[in-house]
């Protein structure tokens, strides 16, 4: 008997529930579930990935985590959510240098990789830090909104729109301002 009672409150409460709904409620379930995207996401751990070109091999790039993400909309990319390090080599595949940073995603359709958080590139004559950096795989070229160079010699360079070919051989920063260590031999005697 006190089973049915139960049965019968319950009954009573969804029925309420129901009813309490209006359309506009239903309209704007319906809305927002219409405009859902989904996504699927393959992890893989301790991931490494070569870059080559013409069959010699250019760089190799180390990830904790790798996400290889398609939505139902848009284009494929690939996360790395716990950092990436990329080192670099010549022709003899000697290392030139690396990037570190704390996150990184790498859109396929574009060609582009974006590191973020911490972002640390080591050549043998410059180190470059940012929290944002973009290397445009089209364009052979990095690119950040802001930075700070410091070059083996000591001199540091901070400033905006930092820019530098693929091997990083030069750059260029905009509004820099910083310090340089100047030799004392550079002063004439009178």
């Amino acid at each position: 008997m006190w089973r049915r009672g139960i049965i019968l409150s319950i009954s009573w409460l969804c029925m309420a529930v129901l009813l309490a709904c209006t359309d506009d409620d239903l309209q704007n379930a319906t809305a927002i579930s219409s405009k859902k995207i989904t996504l699927s996401k393959d992890r893989s751990y301790d991931v490494e990935i070569i870059y080559s070109d013409s069959a010699k091999v250019k760089a190799k790039g180390f990830a904790p985590i790798l996400d290889q993400v398609t939505p139902s909309q848009g284009m494929k990319y690939n996360e790395m959510p716990k950092g990436v390090k990329v080192e670099f080599f010549d022709e003899m595949l000697k290392s030139t240098g690396t990037i570190r940073s704390d996150y990184a995603i790498n859109r396929e359709s574009d060609k582009v990789t974006v590191f973020k958080k911490n972002v640390v590139v080591v050549t043998e004559t410059i180190t470059f830090t940012t929290e944002q950096l973009t290397w445009d795989e089209n364009k052979r070229n990095y690119t950040s909104p802001a930075g700070t160079v410091t070059t083996k010699d000591g001199n540091v360079l901070t400033g905006t729109a930092f820019s530098a070919p693929q091997d990083f051989s030069t750059f260029k920063i905009v509004q820099g301002t910083g310090s340089a260590n100047v030799k004392n031999d550079l002063i004439g005697s009178p």
